[in-house]
């Protein structure tokens, strides 16, 4: 079967998969090693069907009869996600929100590395090594963090603005999460496709303009909540 391109393949797709991940690690946790497509999508919380169309776009999976091979979906969902190998990000803004996501130290197990946070006003903040330090990796065979940062020389800090083109130049960073103001975040989006970021996490209030080639995912709490307030209101 010949595979979709990149470029054609749903946005909610490629967050189901994120979803299925989670489900098959925790099959795999209770010691699950083949899963049906119906025990997979009722995890999931989806329809049987879109689950396997999700998973047609990129190519023949599981075994008539017998389902999926948990762990080999595992494998390739994780390849396809490119969280493989440890993810480096950086982090624009620690401000509340900035070190609450510096202090989490979940990302790791999914694949992603916090390698630098930066700020106008860099000296305001402190970064505990134990937030690096601490860590684990979840994942066989991925490389600690606190291994990563140690080979590519990189000392976890809060950094002034104009060291941002160097950091990302150096360790080939290509996704950043916003966390500044609505009135900065344009300029400083600018500033991070500039340097060759291609994918932001935007949490700012604001819809960012960016090039084709570069990917936004908003995060704005406050329309969250008004969209459960809808539910809960007659």
């Amino acid at each position: 079967m010949k595979k979709v391109a990149r470029t054609e393949i749903p946005r909610k797709t490629i967050y189901r998969l994120s979803v299925y991940l989670r489900c098959l690690h925790r099959l795999l946790n209770n010691t699950i090693h083949t899963v049906s497509s119906e025990v997979l999508a009722k995890a999931a919380g989806v329809k049987s069907t879109q689950l396997r169309k999700d998973l047609t776009y990129f190519g023949q999976f599981g075994t008539r009869g017998l389902g999926y091979d948990v762990e080999q979906l595992i494998e390739m969902i994780t390849k396809l996600l490119g969280t493989k190998s440890l993810q480096p990000v950086v982090i624009v803004g620690v401000g509340n929100l900035g070190r609450a996501l510096l202090s989490y130290r979940g990302f790791e197990r999914e694949g992603f590395g916090i390698i630098g946070a930066f700020d106008i006003q860099p000296g305001r903040y402190l970064v505990e090594e134990s937030m690096v330090d601490e860590q684990e990796s979840a994942t066989a065979g991925k490389v600690k963090l606190s291994e990563w940062l140690k080979a590519e020389k990189i000392q976890v800090k809060v950094r002034s603005m104009k060291d941002l083109p160097k950091l990302i130049s150096d360790h080939a960073v290509k996704m950043a999460v916003l966390c500044v103001p609505p009135t900065a975040a344009q300029e400083v989006a600018n500033q991070l496709v500039e340097c060759g970021v291609v994918a932001i996490l935007n949490f700012a209030p604001i819809v960012l303009s960016v090039p084709d080639e570069v990917t936004v995912n908003n995060v704005n709490l406050a329309m969250e909540l008004e969209n459960l307030s809808y539910f809960i209101n007659e």
